[in-house]
């Protein structure tokens, strides 16, 4: 598979997946536009952005085997029983295995804030929370909380302040604008993505 392809074959195979859940559809195409846009922003190289948009496409395909096994679709649950559907969708649509592998990786650990491994994880994590942000309706504070210490690339800080002018007015402070209440609503932000 080239990465001049489009991921068509996997939107499509996503759709059918999450069929009967509208709002796990629109979620992943909204975060798969976010990242893709800002991959394009920063000059993502073709293969890191090609990778990075499979991922997320896939991103949140453990939600229904959490729900499944755990009644719930937390971030920890995700990562754990997303990476297994990942690799068998991707393998069956002939996807290569290296990116099979780094895909199931940024599956895996999408929820995970500390130990960015790379370009393709940090933006998809960005990408993730400005849709989270809107959908969830976060409060204020955890928008800011999340700015100040979630969003790294100047393209994701730009989306989110084009969005919400006054995320970065108190996150400027470094640490969300409120001590540790600010600290408090990153965390609780990053544990809603």
């Amino acid at each position: 598979m080239a990465t001049n392809e489009t991921h068509l074959p996997l939107k499509l195979a996503m759709i059918d997946y999450e069929t009967g859940c509208p709002q796990r559809i629109q979620h992943f195409l909204k975060v798969h536009s976010f990242a893709s846009t800002i991959a394009e922003m920063e000059g993502l190289d073709p293969v890191t952005r090609f990778t990075l948009e499979a991922a997320a496409l896939i991103h949140d395909i453990g939600i229904r085997p959490s729900l499944a096994k755990y009644g719930s679709s937390a971030g920890r649950h995700q990562e754990e029983l997303g990476p297994a559907p990942a690799e068998e969708m991707l393998s069956r649509l002939g996807y290569p295995r290296a990116l099979i592998e780094r895909v199931a990786r940024l599956v895996g650990r999408h929820h995970t804030y500390t130990g960015i491994d790379g370009p393709d994880c940090q933006i998809l994590i960005e990408a993730d929370f400005l849709v989270n942000m809107l959908e969830e309706g976060m409060s204020l504070q955890a928008i800011r909380a999340a700015y100040g210490k979630v969003f790294a690339t100047e393209s994701g800080r730009r989306l989110c302040r084009a969005m919400f002018p006054d995320a970065e007015r108190e996150a400027a402070a470094g640490d969300g604008g409120e001590g540790e209440r600010g600290a408090k609503a990153a965390g609780e932000a990053a544990g809603a993505a």
